[in-house]
């Protein structure tokens, strides 16, 4: 343990047993055949975790950080067990696909909503969200105030719903990211293992020049470069021979059928093609999906006590099951975890966890906007929904904008870009005894510096350009997306409510291995560097606590 985590050698040495040895909790499995293939687990399906059971190490979560660990006490020959509150994603619907297309959206598509509440509300003045069955769907948009949360529900997290851009922060930006970390191990060590464990690649920029689906980003660079900004090429882990062949019409359409806030059928690598693939191939990890932890404490003969409900698919507890973790590792996403830990403290669980719990959450200063281009500057009816550049003018004004899709099947003759910004605000979470939920104090009008920030970019392209700003997206008359992140992290910062690896203080056998450990903003799409984190942390979790 380090030094600011002390041992409490009573629970320590219990857990230490309990973490090497441990029960036979295995689950025979293979990797997933070929990365291009539907995206559909072919293992037996496990039973999940039993009442009354005791494992080596619990997983809370199954995204980025949380698939990372498990992979890595795996190999280091620790049973883990995983616990996941979506759906296992391995079944197809009526039409014989597992995920629902963005443009018909029906049960799959929302976490238990009754109505759709997707990122862009208005198109060409009129409402788009629709009806749908109350289902544990894939994509939670979850409304806090002032802010609404998009996340990934299901086994891969947020892999499953997000656009697979792959970026690594640039160097001379990583101290702000994460301060406390060596940057000469990440970019030489850790950086390196994530991107290729998540199986990062680029666009054939040949093939690019005239690809009918991305005229979208080729009408986005002119635009850039033509008013002095730098137009970049950003890695993805969409497979791109899968995509030439969806252009050639040689296999089943995904991301040029428009699918993406809902999953992709095909193509997508996420971590159930990767990480996940991995995990099951080592016989030591079993996942549970559709059970949602409440509750951890300390044991009485060493590790902790996990409470959690096991839920069907109309969101409804069919069961509540207590289990024994030698080792617990919090991996729900910047705001699943977060949250679980301000209960936890308040509600007297893990009364010892400290003040800066909560504290540091941030919305990586995501804003959206469209512009309207001139009748000479179409951008196509077919567009493939991976963005896969950007413009970078980060340096100069803080804000780095994708150039992103609008996937309709007409022609809009529209840009739109998701920007990511330099936004100084930090949120916290408290716990509302009254309410018995956690709260986010997040105000609307914090999203300012991140429009500010995006206005370096917009404002000077409409200038050059002769354009305007599209006002029929967010609602009527509204300009800017500056109700929503895709991009949680924070709530548990790394060095202040955690050790410098993610242990959380006070507790041993307590750890935070997700994007809840970044501080509010990464400059850029976060999952590589939570990935990257997380195989740190990992690594020397295993180095120094087994």
């Amino acid at each position: 343990m380090s030094a600011s985590a002390p041992r409490d050698t009573a629970t320590d040495g219990v857990s230490r047993r309990r973490f090497i040895a441990g029960t036979s909790s295995i689950l025979g499995a293979v990797a997933l055949a070929g990365q291009a293939g539907p995206a559909r687990a072919r293992t037996a399906a496990a039973a999940p975790i039993a009442d009354g059971a005791d494992v080596p190490a619990l997983v809370i979560g199954t995204g980025y950080g949380g698939s990372v660990a498990a992979l890595r006490l795996a190999e280091a020959g620790v049973d883990v067990h995983m616990i996941e509150m979506g759906m296992a994603w391995d079944t197809p619907g009526s039409d014989g696909k597992i995920f629902a297309n963005t443009t018909t959206p029906d049960l799959r598509s929302f976490w238990l909503r009754t109505r759709t509440k997707q990122p862009i509300s208005n198109f060409l003045g009129f409402p788009i969200d629709k009806d749908v069955p109350k289902h544990t769907g894939i994509l939670d948009a979850e409304e806090f105030g002032g802010i609404i949360v998009y996340q990934g529900r299901g086994v891969g997290g947020g892999s499953l719903v997000n656009g697979g851009m792959a970026v690594t922060p640039q160097r001379e930006n990583f101290a702000a990211v994460l301060p406390t970390v060596d940057a000469n191990e990440m970019y030489g060590t850790y950086y390196p293992r994530a991107n290729a464990g998540l199986g990062v690649n680029t666009i054939d920029p040949n093939w690019f020049e005239t690809a009918e689906c991305y005229q979208y980003a080729r009408v986005g660079r002119k635009h850039a470069q033509r008013s002095g900004f730098r137009f970049t090429f950003v890695p993805d882990v969409y497979d791109w021979d899968y995509m030439k062949k969806e252009q050639a019409g040689t296999v089943p359409k995904s991301a040029l059928a428009g699918e993406i806030l809902y999953g992709n059928n095909y193509g997508k690598k996420s971590l159930q093609q990767t990480y996940l693939a991995r995990v099951r191939a080592t016989g030591r990890v079993t996942i549970t999906p559709l059970h949602r932890v409440t509750s951890v404490t300390p044991a009485a003969g060493g590790g902790y006590t996990v409470t959690m409900e096991q839920l069907n698919t109309s969101g409804d507890t069919t069961a509540t099951k207590s289990v024994t973790a030698g080792r617990v590792f919090f991996a729900a996403g910047s705001v699943g975890t977060s949250k679980l830990l301000v209960k936890l403290k308040a509600t007297g669980a893990l009364p010892r966890l400290n003040g800066e719990v909560g504290k540091g959450w941030g919305d990586n200063g995501n804003v959206m906007c469209g512009r309207a281009n001139h009748l000479w500057d179409p951008t196509g009816k077919l567009q493939s929904s991976i963005p896969t550049a950007g413009i970078d003018n980060w340096a100069a004004g803080g804000a780095f904008a994708e150039v992103a899709p609008l996937p309709t099947g007409i022609e809009t003759y529209a840009s739109f870009y998701l920007s990511i910004t330099k936004n100084p605000h930090r949120a916290e979470f408290t716990w509302n005894a009254a309410a018995n939920r956690a709260e986010l104090n997040w105000q609307t009008a914090w999203k300012q510096p991140g429009i500010d920030a995006a206005k370096t970019i917009f404002d000077k392209i409409n200038a050059k350009e002769g354009t305007i700003y599209r006002t029929d997206l967010f609602g009527t008359y509204k300009i800017w997306g500056d109700h929503l992140t895709y991009h949680p992290l924070g709530g548990a910062v790394l060095g202040k409510a955690t050790d410098n690896y993610g242990r959380l203080q006070g507790y041993p056998g307590l750890y935070v291995i997700d994007g809840a450990l970044i501080p509010g903003n990464t400059s850029v799409n976060p999952f590589v560097t939570i990935t990257a984190l997380a195989e740190r942390n990992i690594e020397k979790i295993i180095a120094t606590d087994l």
